[in-house]
């Protein structure tokens, strides 16, 4: 199914959910609204279900209005983040739910739901309660029951959301695997860019109802298009001051300029680690953070602290060590405009270990 909004709004009172949100999503795609709580995911959803009714502007499923109908006749399987089975229901029981509701043949809904409980991974458990699931096995009844009318269009408000962190990266990898096999479009609500960033082939960065940015993973990391996207995806430091960096003395010509820096964008070592000398700066670590695959190392820069990564294969730097600091490049960003500043002592002839 092709989804186009136009001109979405949506009020509650006097607070404004979403406002003017414009958007298209090709069929088959797999789409992550991410944003913070409160920032009106949930609500596009709704809007997109029937659940809620939108003030204003219009939502299009392959070019026709559905503003009007009712969640039953828009082609829709919605996924809620709290599972919403029915209790007293066995795991067939709950995927014939809706099957049953439009009246379909038994022969046909028996053998549904053994498409489904094979597609899910559920077989041998059709007569298990609930109750007697896991966390993770009650999400993939809860997505066997959305798919069983065949709808065109998948709607997940945080599916994973509920589930421990093993069995939600387990359901990650499912859950893309599963998509690309259907062909079906998919909605998705998130709040954690890692599963954003792992799952959707594009994300909409939603924030105080307004759609930031939409685009693939590695654009949206690669080329923020405001100050809230950069901060919000990956980590980061805010530089008031970016002009005060070697390197970056530039930004001066351009007041109330703020700089945004990614850990992968600065380098951390001794002295003998670095060709182009001359392009870094004297910097003292203040902490050092073992992560699993890698080093997180805080340095200070004068009055200014960054955080960057430091390999394994590499020797452990040490609180209170000296050492240079070379920062790559930053993201600069005003009222006015934002852009990304490489370091200009970096344009020197001889190469750079990164």
């Amino acid at each position: 199914m092709h989804v186009e909004v136009r001109g979405l709004n949506k009020k509650f009172g006097d607070f404004q959910a979403v406002r003017d949100v414009e958007f298209a999503i090709g069929k088959g795609q797999l789409i992550g609204l991410l944003g913070p709580s409160g920032g009106g995911k949930t609500s596009i959803l709704r809007m997109l279900a029937g659940l809620e009714k939108p003030d204003s502007g219009d939502i299009l499923f392959h070019g026709r209005r559905v503003n009007d109908l009712p969640p039953q006749e828009r082609g829709i399987g919605f996924v809620f983040q709290n599972y919403a089975l029915f209790k007293h229901m066995t795991v067939a029981d709950n995927i014939a739910f809706g099957l049953q509701v439009k009246k379909w043949p038994k022969p046909k809904i028996k053998e549904r739901i053994a498409e489904l409980v094979e597609l899910t991974g559920l077989a041998g458990f059709e007569k298990r309660f609930p109750h007697q699931l896991s966390g993770g096995q009650r999400q993939r009844v809860a997505f066997a029951r959305a798919l069983a009318p065949e709808p065109q269009l998948l709607l997940l408000d945080e599916p994973f959301a509920a589930i421990d962190a093993k069995i939600r990266h387990e359901l990650r990898s499912w859950l893309r695997e599963m998509i690309d096999r259907l062909g079906i479009t998919s909605i998705f609500v998130t709040h954690d860019q890692d599963e954003a960033i792992e799952v959707a082939d594009e994300i909409m960065i939603i924030s105080k109802g307004k759609v930031e940015q939409k685009g693939t993973p590695w654009e949206i990391y690669k080329n923020p298009q405001t100050p809230f996207v950069a901060s919000f995806i990956g980590e980061s430091t805010v530089i008031e001051d970016i002009a005060s960096l070697k390197g970056f003395e530039a930004a001066a010509s351009w007041p109330g300029t703020k700089g945004l820096i990614r850990p992968e964008y600065i380098e951390v070592g001794k002295e003998n680690e670095f060709i182009l000398l001359s392009a870094t700066e004297a910097g003292r670590v203040s902490h050092v953070h073992f992560r699993g695959s890698e080093w997180l190392v805080e340095v200070q820069v004068g009055e200014i602290k960054l955080v960057t990564y430091r390999s394994l294969e590499k020797k452990v730097l040490q609180p209170g060590e000296e050492v240079r600091v070379l920062v790559h490049r930053a993201y600069l960003f005003n009222d006015n405009d934002n852009w990304v500043m490489e370091n200009k002592l970096k344009e020197d002839p001889l190469p750079v270990h990164i």
